[in-house]
């Protein structure tokens, strides 16, 4: 359990963070204090870890009808549920929160790339028969 502790840590600084610079970039995304930010990055941490799955998995076919789009729409209202959580935390509307936590995640996917040593690569597994059989599995 303690050896995932510092990547909590690391993940959590990415995350205030990228909230951060997105409260710079966005006029409608604001922090009352570094409190408010810091609580905020955690809950959405949280949000994104145990909520966002379970709406993913209700709103499956609305996702597939839409191409996967209707994943931004979740991410918006994750990033609006927090905003309203958090007393210090505002948000102007629905269409500052969906272009904000586009921005929040790919800024977050850059900077724990950067940061916490991600490796990630364009390749894709090919499929082999099996060895000897010439079989496909």
């Amino acid at each position: 359990m303690l050896d995932s502790l510092p990547s909590f840590f690391i993940q959590w600084a990415i995350t205030s963070l990228s909230l951060w610079v997105a409260s710079h970039v966005f006029k409608g995304l604001r922090f009352a204090d570094t409190g408010s930010l810091v609580v905020a990055a955690l809950l959405l941490g949280f949000a994104n870890a145990v909520l966002r799955p379970l709406l993913f998995v209700l709103t499956l076919p609305l996702t597939v009808l839409t191409l996967g789009i209707f994943v931004l729409v979740l991410n918006a209202l994750m990033l609006m549920l927090v905003s309203a959580l958090v007393k210090g935390f505002q948000l102007s509307g629905f269409w500052t929160a969906f272009f904000a936590s586009m921005f929040i995640g790919v800024l977050s996917f850059l900077l724990s790339m950067v940061l916490a040593g991600g490796d990630w690569s364009w390749q894709a597994p090919v499929p082999m028969p099996a060895p000897g059989t010439g079989q496909w599995l």
